[in-house]
């Protein structure tokens, strides 16, 4: 595992993660050293881009105002992103053991390969890092600029890893006529989705910014349709995700602010008719966790049913069906989401993440979380969130060692139909 080959003992508060009933009964393993492990498919990790990567890739004009940190004497640090409330104070905290191993972890794509196949992942689905922040302004021209300039530096970096490693091709949508070029020229360089950020136009909610279910952004689902790739929504892109401050910050961010908010650009589609118009449109959430998603569909369909009078437009079929048919949510460890996935005829729907090389993951302490969460799913069940769901949305061939099982086989059949 290159510069990760001997991991450090896990300290007291990191301890719990290697917690597990076992995997007794189980047809197939987690564990990356079993000969019948499951093929598996993290549908969440994320890039470790170089600090200058926008200083040397975008035009001069720009440098200014990209995000970054500041350093103001007597003060100390501080990180500063146009589209979020003042710049922050940086506190010093002091990262150890494996909280500090993944700080350090997922430099370059070899790394990653090692890193991922010791806790069992096969191929990973990557995400910025530093990146999330290229939506954090309402001048699309500068968002498009960044944009570009991380498409450009993570095809560089991954594309030749494309088969294990598949960056997702950042897209700036407010403006479309632009982010249709862009689409168009990041489908053909080879990329096997795109992330868009959860909401359009940067900011708090206001109804008379665009959003995802009004006509102006049919061109650009039509794009997408065309070039079949899937579009991802990622925590913490739309709006500032850190607008709590003060006691329990942290957590109200990371739940309220960051997480929550991703329901809405899935609850724009399905519920406005874009799903039905484009029924080829894949799209879905990405690290926001799925314990919310049965209650969410509940809640379209019920104001569907109930505010029957006041809905525009009628659809073919209830909004939940939509996502069912078209829809996906990606989680890391989400004991409440799984135990209502079989309930609600969302085995399909969700996809398995370890959340490379971030705390909120599992890595490198997959197994023993999978299966603290899983033990209740079937074979098959499992085999779909943890590898196939993500194998037959986003693309991935599915190595040979895999495809006797009959389930694999059909996944792997069905993406060489369409890749």
């Amino acid at each position: 595992m290159t510069n990760n080959a001997v991991l450090p003992p896990p300290d007291a508060i990191n301890e719990w993660r290697l917690e597990t009933p076992g995997n007794d009964g189980w047809e197939r393993s987690a564990r990356p050293d079993a000969s019948d492990k499951f093929f598996m498919v993290s549908a969440d990790g994320h890039v470790q881009e170089p600090r200058e990567l926008w200083q040397e890739r975008v035009d001069p004009k720009y440098h200014e105002r990209l995000p970054g940190i500041i350093f103001v004497p007597g003060s100390g640090s501080f990180q500063k992103t146009e589209g979020f409330r003042e710049p922050l104070k940086l506190r010093d905290i002091t990262f150890a053991g494996e909280d500090l191993l993944r700080n350090r972890s997922g430099k370059t794509p070899e790394e990653r390969i090692a890193d991922l196949a010791a806790d069992g992942v096969d191929a990973e689905v990557m995400f910025p890092n530093k990146g999330l922040t290229m939506w954090a302004t309402k001048d699309v021209a500068f968002s498009a600029a960044m944009c570009r300039a991380y498409n450009d530096w993570a095809w560089e970096t991954f594309g030749a890893f494309n088969d294990r490693l598949a960056a997702m091709a950042c897209i700036a949508p407010a403006d479309v006529d632009e982010a249709i070029d862009e689409i168009q020229r990041c489908a053909a360089l080879g990329f096997r989705g795109l992330s868009l950020p959860c909401k359009p136009v940067w900011g708090a909610p206001d109804h008379a910014d665009l959003n995802y279910n009004l006509r102006e952004f049919d061109p650009l689902w039509a794009c997408i349709s065309d070039v079949e790739l899937p579009v991802t929504f990622h925590v913490s892109t739309g709006r500032d995700p850190r607008t709590s401050r003060s006691r329990g910050g942290a957590i109200i961010n990371y739940a309220v602010h960051s997480l929550a908010p991703t329901m809405e650009p899935l609850v724009n589609l399905c519920a406005s008719g874009v799903a039905e118009q484009f029924p080829k449109l894949r799209f879905g959430s990405i690290e926001a966790g799925i314990g919310w998603v049965a209650w969410a569909l509940q809640a379209m369909d019920e104001a569907y049913r109930k505010h029957h009078m006041f809905v525009r437009p009628k659809l073919e079929l209830l909004p939940s069906e939509y996502f069912k048919r078209q829809g996906f949510a990606s989680f890391q460890d989400d004991q409440a989401g799984l135990d209502l996935a079989r309930e609600h005829g969302l085995i399909g729907n969700f996809l398995w993440a370890n959340d490379y090389p971030h705390h909120e993951g599992s890595w490198p302490h997959s197994a023993p979380a999978i299966e603290r969460t899983m033990g209740h799913l079937s074979d098959f069940e499992r085999a779909r969130i943890l590898g196939l769901n993500s194998a037959e949305i986003f693309g991935f061939p599915i190595p040979e060692r895999y495809l006797r099982h009959a389930d694999a086989a059909a996944v792997g059949a069905a993406a060489k139909a369409t890749h």
